[in-house]
């Protein structure tokens, strides 16, 4: 093997060891603090009502009632909703992420302006 091939096969399997031994760091912060198992509960408990929306939507009257509904533009008005949805997930998601920082900031600058303002004892 040409050793200008082999330096990059090294470094790659070198990168992706660490990136693995990185992940598996992760997981096991993850487990000692406990928050899997909440997590975990909560998939089962999506996926399981998922599977029993899906039994209980599958029957022979339930698919005739599908079809008949999917001939219809019900479908693109449930798209549309859908997205609609989502976009409002998204702005939330941005305006929890980024008004967060400046909320800390201006805490921040009231607890200092109130210390600013007590007398100072000596």
């Amino acid at each position: 093997m040409d050793v200008a091939a082999f330096i990059p096969l090294v470094g790659n399997c070198l990168a992706i060891f660490a990136l693995a031994a990185y992940g598996f760091r992760l997981l096991a912060q993850y487990y000692s603090t406990g928050q899997w198992a909440k997590n975990v509960t909560s998939f089962f408990a999506g996926c399981g009502l998922l599977i029993l929306a899906l039994g209980l939507m599958l029957t022979p009257q339930n698919v005739k009632v599908l079809e008949y509904i999917s001939h219809t533009k019900a479908p693109v008005l449930l798209l549309w909703i859908s997205n609609l949805l989502l976009l409002g997930a998204i702005t939330a998601f941005g305006v929890i992420t980024y008004s967060r920082p400046l909320r800390l900031w201006h805490e921040h600058k009231l607890e200092k302006d109130l210390r600013s303002e007590l007398p100072k004892i000596q």
